[in-house]
């Protein structure tokens, strides 16, 4: 690493030592006594399970090296209770069970507490958002040079960034050590995983890096004091020459001085406390400059000095061109990542675009968190006064309104508080919202595309006919293609293809495709259908690239009552398995029949069951199936419950196909549950009129 820039990255980085006393992952110092680094790492180091949930105690010591500062001296660490996040599953961390047999990606963040100061020459790193797709570095665990290697962040995959090996070689032991991007001379996530093709097993180096972002870091994280930032140089000056407008006399700068150490729990200078100390503080902190503001403001408020408003209003202006990419304080910042957990009804993609309609471009976003974080670059267009952060959240909190969330009155909230704080009149505020209401309900009062088959299969299971509907929620439902001669299930997916294309082009990324088969077909694996060597898409793999789900087309009059009752009852039941021990019709009778309202099933046994078991539960009225067509173990039904967790029943689709799609990126691991995961899912929405004959069978949405 010749790179002068790099010298902050040694200084901050941590070797974490094995029982043995090897190195067995790496860290960086995020504090004087703080380091943090992959709970996964941390398991390695006390010799426990690398998915470990259970929290490390206080006699649990980590051993630890700043190879770069003091290789001789070693350090110890004790994890800190409310920082360990050990690696899951799904996303929500109330649930931290094992991810055994799946593979965890949330969590597996942890922070430890040094038993001692860091050495002499020991810098706290600087962190800031990856977000230009610049080439960063990484040190293996000893953090010796000669093995460092060079990445190019391809993608942002919530929570996770993937990122392309371009040189050097990763190997274990890379995990929980610093991406640093050199051009910024910043953190920008830290390493968590790897991916091993086949072909490298042997040498265990990886073509593809995965990071942990510092958006994910301080979601997961909120308990983490804010984390250094690089020192900003523009504007700067600015700023002083205002302070010190703002703030005659040591007295008020020294209370805002110590009013801003303790918000961003850093020591005070007290008595040494200057205007200059004040800003290189707030501009060394990341969401330290809005804190400044804050602070100023709050410290004006109570000195009754209205005359200086309008300082205060250059001060705000001027703090955009030094913090450009920060409006809001760390806790604000950690309000709304809290509420986003919650919000499931906006597109991230879409919101962008409805935001920043203006935009010749858009950067890639996975997730609310991940928009909301970006939009705080952006100031608003001339002639708004609403900034597009704010914009955002308003959009999500209509639409979360418009499905009845009782999160939407909380959004409000903190729109108005936060608009207060910039400056915004909250007659602004109602306005905008107002203007956009009819546009926000009217589009989430409309379902997505469809694309609607109904694939009448050969006894052989093996050539098929078809017809093909297009529904798009807004008065069209009509039959675009028919095929009454038998063709092979790579002509089906040409004729799906072709649809999307002619017909649903402008939404063919969010069409979701509706397989409606007789139950004797239900286990008909047309998720896995693919179209490949196509010149204009190249491989299409049906069931990774959209929702795909399977309708039955075997339900009757009898069996709708207890169907809508299962259906009604969907937000408040518990799944119910049908394992091995149900394969008697009898005993899955009694099952079905002594839950009345579970509504989704999970159904784990042999195959040669698996199509007698999907009649009686569609004879049962049961309006969700979720099933592994291969596995039936114990661990399987495990998985697949795990996988349910925190899931709303409309996100099903969705869920399967990321899991389908995980199973994908990983072919190394064949136990990935994602592999031949199987969805029925006859929710109370449109069906093509074949097989809705009658009124009751819920011919509208």
């Amino acid at each position: 690493m010749s790179s002068q820039s790099d010298a902050a990255l040694r200084r901050a980085f941590v070797s974490v030592l094995g029982p043995d006393g090897s190195c067995v992952g790496a860290a960086v110092l995020v504090g004087d006594s703080l380091v943090l680094t992959c709970a996964h790492v941390v398991n390695s180091a006390l010799g426990r399970g690398y998915f470990e949930t259970a929290t490390p105690g206080p006699g649990d010591v980590v051993r630890l090296r700043m190879p770069h500062v003091d290789p001789d001296r070693e350090l110890s660490g004790r994890v800190d209770h409310t920082m360990w996040r050990p690696p899951r599953p799904y996303a929500s961390a109330e649930h931290q069970a094992s991810a055994a047999g799946t593979f965890p990606y949330f969590g597996d963040l942890a922070v430890l507490r040094l038993g001692e100061p860091a050495p002499d020459g020991a810098e706290v790193a600087p962190f800031l958002p990856e977000g230009d797709g610049q080439e960063v570095t990484a040190l293996w665990a000893s953090g010796n040079t000669a093995t460092t290697l060079r990445a190019l962040p391809r993608a942002v995959a919530e929570p996770w960034i993937v990122l392309d090996v371009v040189a050097g070689s990763v190997y274990a032991g890379y995990s929980g050590g610093p991406l640093w991007d050199r051009g910024r001379e910043a953190v920008v996530g830290i390493v968590v995983a790897t991916h091993l093709t086949a072909g490298r097993a042997v040498s265990g180096s990886a073509e593809t890096l995965y990071a942990i972002g510092l958006p994910a870091i301080e979601a997961e994280l909120p308990e983490l004091p804010p984390l250094a930032a690089p020192m900003a140089g523009h504007g700067r000056q600015q700023m002083l020459q205002i302070l010190e407008q703002l703030l005659p006399g040591s007295q008020s700068v020294r209370a805002c001085e110590e009013r801003l150490s303790g918000k961003l729990r850093r020591e005070s200078e007290r008595e040494a406390a200057d205007c200059h100390r004040l800003l290189t503080l707030a501009v060394g902190v990341r969401r330290g400059v809005p804190e400044l503001l804050d602070v100023v403001r709050e410290h004006l408020a109570d000195r009754g000095a209205q005359e200086d408003n309008a300082r205060y209003s250059e001060l705000v202006s001027v703090a955009r061109t030094v913090s450009s990419r920060e409006i809001l304080t760390a806790q604000q910042r950690r309000d709304l990542v809290g509420l986003l957990t919650h919000c499931h009804n906006s597109d991230p993609p879409e919101l962008m675009r409805s935001v920043l309609p203006y935009a010749d471009s858009y950067p890639p976003v996975s997730g609310l968190v991940d928009v909301t974080d970006l939009l705080e670059a952006y100031d608003p267009p001339a002639g708004q006064r609403m900034p597009p952060l704010l914009q955002a959240v308003v959009r999500i909190a209509l639409a979360e309104l418009s499905e009845g969330s009782p999160v939407a009155e909380d959004l409000d909230a903190w729109v108005a508080r936060v608009a207060r704080r910039l400056g915004i009149p909250l007659a602004a505020v109602e306005q905008f919202r107002e203007d956009i209401r009819p546009k926000v309900l009217d589009l989430h009062a409309l379902a997505g595309p469809r694309v609607q088959v109904e694939l009448l299969p050969l006894s052989h299971g093996h050539r098929f006919t078809y017809q093909i509907w297009v529904w798009n929620g807004d008065g069209r439902h009509e039959v675009v293609a028919v095929q009454d001669s038998e063709v092979s299930s790579e002509q089906v997916v040409e004729g799906i293809r072709t649809v999307l294309r002619n017909e649903v082009h402008e939404y063919a990324d969010q069409a979701l495709v509706e397989f409606f088969l007789a139950p004797a077909w239900l286990r008909l694996e047309v998720d896995t259908w693919q179209v490949t060597g196509n010149e204009d898409d190249g491989d299409f793999f049906l069931g990774i690239s959209r929702p795909v789900v399977l309708r039955s087309s075997g339900r009757t009059r009898e069996t709708y009552a207890r169907w809508k009752r299962r259906t009604e009852a969907l937000p408040s039941s518990h799944p119910l398995v049908l394992d091995q021990r149900c394969t008697s019709s009898i005993v899955a009778q009694a099952q079905l029949e002594a839950t009345p309202d579970a509504g989704v099933v999970i159904l784990c046994c042999e195959q040669q069951h698996q199509s007698r078991l999907l009649r009686q539960c569609l004879q049962a009225g049961v309006p969700t199936v979720l099933w592994h067509r291969q596995n039936h173990d114990t661990d399987t039904a495990k998985r697949l419950l795990e996988l349910l967790q925190g899931v709303q029943h409309a996100d099903l689709p969705e869920t399967v196909r990321l899991e389908r799609a995980r199973a994908l990126a990983d072919p190394d691991c064949l136990t990935h549950h994602g592999h031949r995961l199987s969805l029925l899912y006859d929710g109370p929405d449109h069906r093509p009129p074949p097989l809705a004959p009658d009124a009751w069978a819920l011919t509208q949405p």
